[in-house]
């Protein structure tokens, strides 16, 4: 297993290294990131050509990206409303863990800017992961312990509807009803922006309450499709002969259910789920949109829309690493799961 996890190491190097040129480059079509550094204010004719040179914007893609990868002669860009100044220094390169700095905050840290909003991102996602596994599994196995009742067809009808509906459409009907009606009807009403309330602080409950809206939004989707295949897969595990047999041996049921049933039909739930964790650190790009969640699907988007390489590339190569790492990770429970799969 070890020999394993090595070999798919060094195999991931490449493929992040092709991955790597490919966002570099079509990072480059996105924009003029020098159009958007000075705010509102136009960018003067002497300043953008001195940060074209500075910045080595006037350089072959290729020695940019060699840049980026490697590290060179960089300056710190600050702007203010008396100008542009710059200050000299050293870049170390990506290769030793130096992504740059964002041309959109000031020369702040690539890593800085992600670090600050990372956090807020996987408290939000990180708990709708939970109840979209946790909800899935319930109404998954239970609807294919109840195959063809009443209830099955409700759940079906519903994780249809559910599976069909575009996300923004549930978040701006979740805020509809249970932020503007309840608030309307003197009901007690949910919150929707933000993480907290200003004049209360970042408290626990606080955090809390701000996260009901957005993690039911991100949930109700995928806790529907994800239903639906537990219902599937569990469907046909319990048909396979070796379950007939534990039942002929008189099992307790919930033995047979969760230990021989359930665990054998797990494993295509963990190819779900290794592949939805590393997109989590993406955050939802929609989701944080509507409701001013600060995490990393609005730093992403904002980021984009004004041509910040840097920081752009810097969350693109954490979600690419992420992908990889659980990818392994998911192997590995793989093997755990099922004792006939071996890795040689």
């Amino acid at each position: 297993m070890t020999r394993y996890i090595i070999r798919r190491f060094l195999q991931a190097i490449p493929l992040l290294f092709i991955i790597s040129i490919v966002l570099f480059v079509l990072m480059q079509k996105m924009g003029d990131p020098i159009a958007t550094m000075g705010g509102r204010t136009q960018t003067r004719s002497a300043d953008r050509e001195r940060l074209t040179r500075v910045l080595g914007l006037d350089k072959p893609i290729f020695v940019q990206y060699l840049y980026w990868l490697v590290g060179n002669d960089w300056a710190k860009i600050d702007l203010d409303g008396d100008g542009i100044t710059e200050t000299s220094g050293t870049r170390k390169g990506v290769l030793r863990g130096d992504f740059g700095t964002s041309l959109v905050n000031r020369g702040v840290p690539v890593t800085t800017v992600i670090a600050q909003r990372l956090p807020n991102t996987l408290i939000l996602m990180l708990t709708a992961e939970f109840v979209i596994v946790a909800g899935a599994l319930v109404v998954g196995v239970y609807s294919a312990l109840k195959q063809y009742s009443l209830l099955d067809h409700t759940i079906t009808t519903i994780s249809f509807i559910g599976f069909s509906m575009p996300i923004f459409f549930i978040a701006l009907s979740t805020m509809y009803i249970f932020a503007v009606n309840f608030k309307k009807w003197g009901l007690p009403y949910l919150p929707t922006v933000g993480m907290f309330d200003p004049i209360e602080g970042k408290t626990l409950l606080q955090v809390l309450w701000h996260m009901v809206l957005p993690v039911f939004s991100i949930a109700f989707i995928s806790l529907a499709a994800y239903s639906r295949f537990i219902r599937s897969t569990m469907l046909e595990v319990l048909n396979q002969d070796y379950i007939r047999t534990a039942k002929s041996k008189g099992l307790p049921r919930k033995e047979v259910i969760f230990i021989h049933a359930l665990k054998n039909a797990s494993l295509p739930i963990v190819t779900i789920v290794g592949l939805d964790l590393p997109l989590l650190l993406g955050g939802a790009i929609v989701t944080e949109r509507i409701f001013a969640w600060p995490g990393m699907g609005r730093l992403f988007l904002d980021h984009v829309s004004r041509s910040d390489t840097p920081v752009v590339m810097g969350i693109m190569m954490l979600i690419a690493t992420a992908v990889v790492v659980f990818q392994i990770i998911t192997d590995v429970i793989y093997a755990w799961l099922d004792p006939r799969i071996r890795y040689t």
